[in-house]
């Protein structure tokens, strides 16, 4: 007899920002992006959350603000 779980992770993004600022590595544009992630089990959703999550619009690196 085998059981298998499945669980699955969707990402999807809200909307975009232009954020205050620049890029510490090569001077870009920052960019605010609020991302809404999903957590499933067997396709039933189980949690889900929304964050802003900021990038440079240059070298494309996700950056992390520090309060």
């Amino acid at each position: 007899m085998c059981l298998v779980f499945v669980c699955d992770e969707d990402e999807r993004v809200v909307s975009r920002q232009a954020a205050p600022g620049t890029c510490p590595y090569c001077g870009g544009m920052v960019q605010a992006m609020d991302v809404e992630s999903q957590w499933r089990f067997c396709f039933l959703p189980l949690y889900w959350k929304t964050r802003r999550k900021f990038y440079c619009t240059i070298c494309s690196r996700r950056l992390v603000v520090q309060y």
